[in-house]
């Protein structure tokens, strides 16, 4: 099977989408009550695991019967934002109710350039994380304001690779999505697009069909320039190697073996082998990041 984490039987698929949901919106229920948190704050990207950590936050205050102005969702426009994603996160806050919150980063990133010594014409990890670092502290320190707590975005997938800038998007009070590997997070969004009014299906819908991309770099044309998948690989396969690593322990050789049968004609023996190397380095090099992670 080539998506071993997705049912494919559509029943069995919905089934498992609201278990899943639903364990992730009480396991957040739980977390809010024991906290007492007055707010739950996450920043929305317009982008799929902003989207389903927000979705998630809106059913665990339906459960707390509690308004969903208690939850503080934040966009963060800076210098690879979109109008795409920007107009996204705008309106899905609008249609589920939340409070909504735009801080611009741009000025304070730059202020940080200067003071580091960072040319902002470099566009090298620094340029990169200096943004998501600037984004988590306005979180942390939005969430001291109004009493609450930081919702991480992060899955499983990104965990597995060490797709996330440390103490940055790396950090959160409370992570809602880090068992749930990206193939997946897709179907539980569109699980919830399937449930939602017009309105709602249609914005979410139009995110599911964004490119992946941590938006970091200038956009080229005012489209999306970096894509995740170009560069650490296609998750459909990041997810089938985590799997049968994770789950049955299986070596490197018999997963690659695996794979040539199960994306046969779809993808070729080099690919395979290249992305599969980098699976195996990406994770045992990243692990500290994982060392210390939160709830």
């Amino acid at each position: 099977d080539k998506a071993p984490f997705v049912p494919s039987d559509k029943a069995a698929l919905s089934s498992r989408a609201e278990a899943i949901l639903r364990i992730q919106s009480y396991g957040l229920k739980k977390r809010l009550e024991h906290t007492r948190a007055k707010t739950a704050v996450i920043g929305v990207s317009g982008g799929l695991d902003s989207t389903l950590a927000l979705l998630v936050a809106v059913r665990a205050m339906k459960l707390l019967n509690r308004p969903l102005s208690d939850i503080c969702a934040v966009t963060m426009p800076g210098f690879g934002t979109t109008k795409r994603t920007h107009s996204n996160s705008e309106k899905l806050c609008s249609l589920l109710g939340v409070t909504f919150k735009e801080v611009n980063i741009t000025a304070a990133v730059e202020q940080h350039f200067k003071d580091i010594g960072q040319d902002p014409a470099c566009l090298d990890v620094t340029y990169e994380n200096s943004q998501a670092r600037e984004r988590t502290q306005l979180l942390m320190d939005i969430a001291n304001q109004h009493g609450g707590i930081v919702i991480g975005t992060g899955d499983l997938s990104e965990l597995a690779l060490g797709w996330a800038t440390y103490n940055g998007d790396h950090m959160s009070m409370y992570a809602v999505n880090a068992s749930i590997p990206k193939t997946l997070v897709r179907h539980l969004v569109r699980y919830e697009a399937m449930h939602g009014n017009d309105e709602l299906r249609r914005v979410l819908l139009d995110i599911l069909d964004t490119p992946v991309s941590p938006e970091l770099l200038p956009p080229k044309d005012g489209e999306i320039s970096q894509k995740t998948e170009d560069l650490v690989g296609p998750y459909e396969l990041h997810d089938y190697y985590l799997y049968y690593m994770l789950r049955f322990g299986f070596t490197p050789r018999k997963i690659y073996a695996m794979a040539l049968r199960s994306f046969a004609g779809q993808y070729d023996a080099e690919t395979i082998k290249k992305w599969l190397k980098t699976f195996y380095r990406r994770f045992f090099q990243q692990q500290f990041k994982r060392s210390c992670l939160p709830d």
